[in-house]
C-alpha cells in the first residue's frame, strides 16, 4: 500500500469492552481526534519510541480507507465512497495523553499510525474479530459487532463536519486490553478476512528507523 491522505480521522472510545475497561461511560456521539499524515506507517515499518514518553502502547484497530470526495453524506450513501479496510495500529505516547489533557501530542508522533498489510475491498465489517498480538501473546481480542458506532455511521457522521478526500483514512476505535511496548517488542494487529499489520519497536536512537 501506499497511501497519501490529506489527514487521519480516528474515533476515541468507540467499543463497549474498552469503555468498560476504562470505567467510562459510553459516548452519545463519536469521539473524534486527528493524527496528521506524517505518522503514516506500514506494514513490517519500524514503530519509533520517542524519549518524550515513558509509556508507549498499542492500540489495535480496523481502518476504512475514503474512495472519493464526499460531504454530508447519509449511512445509506456510505459504503459506497469506502476504497478499503485494513489493519491499524493507533500508538499513543500514553503519559503524554494524561499529561496534556487532549490527545493531539500524544498520537501525532512520526510512525505512529502503522497500516496494512492489504486493502480490502469486499467484506462485511459488521462482526469480524479482532486481534492483537505482543511478541506473539494475545493482548487484545474483540469484535467488531462491539462498536458503539459503526463503519456506515462513523463515515457519514464525520462528512457532515469535514470534507473527506479520496485515501483520507479513519481509524474506528480499540477494544479492550490496550498496553505498553518496550523496545524490540513485535506487535501483531490481525482482522479477520483483511490480515496481519506486523511492526516492531525501534529506539529513537537508530539514525534510519524507517528501513
Amino acid at each position: 500500500m501506499n497511501l497519501k491522505p490529506s489527514k487521519i480521522v480516528c474515533v476515541g472510545l468507540n467499543y463497549k469492552d474498552h469503555a468498560a475497561e476504562l470505567n467510562q461511560p459510553l459516548p452519545n456521539a463519536p469521539l473524534l481526534f486527528l493524527k496528521p499524515p506524517s505518522a503514516l506507517n506500514y506494514d513490517q515499518g519500524k514503530i519509533v519510541y520517542p524519549p518524550q514518553t515513558k509509556e508507549l502502547h498499542y492500540e489495535g484497530e480496523l481502518a476504512i480507507v475514503i474512495k472519493d470526495r464526499i460531504k454530508n453524506i447519509t449511512t445509506k450513501e456510505a459504503l459506497d465512497h469506502v476504497l478499503g479496510f485494513t489493519c491499524a495500529n493507533d500508538v499513543t505516547a500514553r503519559d503524554l495523553q494524561r499529561l496534556d489533557g487532549q490527545w493531539t501530542r500524544a498520537k501525532s508522533f512520526d510512525t505512529f499510525c502503522p497500516v496494512g498489510p492489504r486493502l480490502v475491498k469486499d467484506i462485511d465489517t459488521a462482526d469480524l474479530a479482532i486481534k492483537l498480538y505482543l511478541n506473539g501473546q494475545v493482548k487484545q481480542s474483540s469484535r467488531t459487532s462491539q462498536m458503539v458506532f459503526n463503519v456506515p455511521h462513523l463515515v457519514a457522521y464525520i462528512s457532515q463536519m469535514m470534507t473527506l478526500e479520496a485515501e483520507d483514512i479513519i481509524l474506528t476505535g480499540t477494544p479492550s486490553g490496550i498496553g505498553p511496548m518496550q523496545i524490540e517488542d513485535e506487535v501483531v494487529v490481525e482482522i479477520e478476512g483483511i490480515g496481519r499489520l506486523t511492526n516492531r519497536i525501534v529506539s529513537s536512537e537508530l539514525k534510519n528507523p524507517s528501513t
